[in-house]
């Protein structure tokens, strides 16, 4: 059974996109601890991070670079926290969270609610300074 990013990447289920190429995808997290949250997954649907091939593997964090160079343009912030948990859904991912304290970072505090609105101006902003 596809996994929900899977469902996402064949357009089952939308998202708010960031970028895309043939191998990898970035798009707003929609249960974000942090404005400008985002996921960057790999296309192919592989559980656990250090299952991916070397290849794979260094194409995301390469992509996941890229992404984070632009949010705090997008997104003002001190840092760009990356974390990857891999808990909540088996499918590779790299969480990308804007930073301007420690508690930014905290996944057991509530999530913040943002309506569509928001998050559709937060993906817009973010690809407008994409590099």
């Amino acid at each position: 059974m596809p996994t929900i990013f899977t469902r996402i990447i064949n357009g089952e289920i939308p998202c708010h996109k960031i970028a895309e190429n043939d191998q990898f995808l970035a798009f707003l997290d929609i249960n974000p601890v942090a404005e400008g949250h985002t996921l960057v997954i790999p296309k192919k649907e592989v559980d656990y991070l250090f299952n991916l091939d070397d290849e794979t593997y260094t194409g995301l964090m390469l992509f996941a670079k890229r992404i984070a160079k632009a949010l705090p343009a997008a997104v003002p912030c001190l840092r760009v926290g990356v974390t990857v948990i891999g808990l909540e859904v088996p499918h590779t991912h790299v969480h990308l969270v804007p930073l301007n304290s420690m508690q930014d970072i905290n996944f057991s505090k509530p999530k913040l609610n943002p309506g569509q609105e928001a998050l559709i101006t937060v993906a817009e902003k973010i690809r407008k300074v994409l590099v």
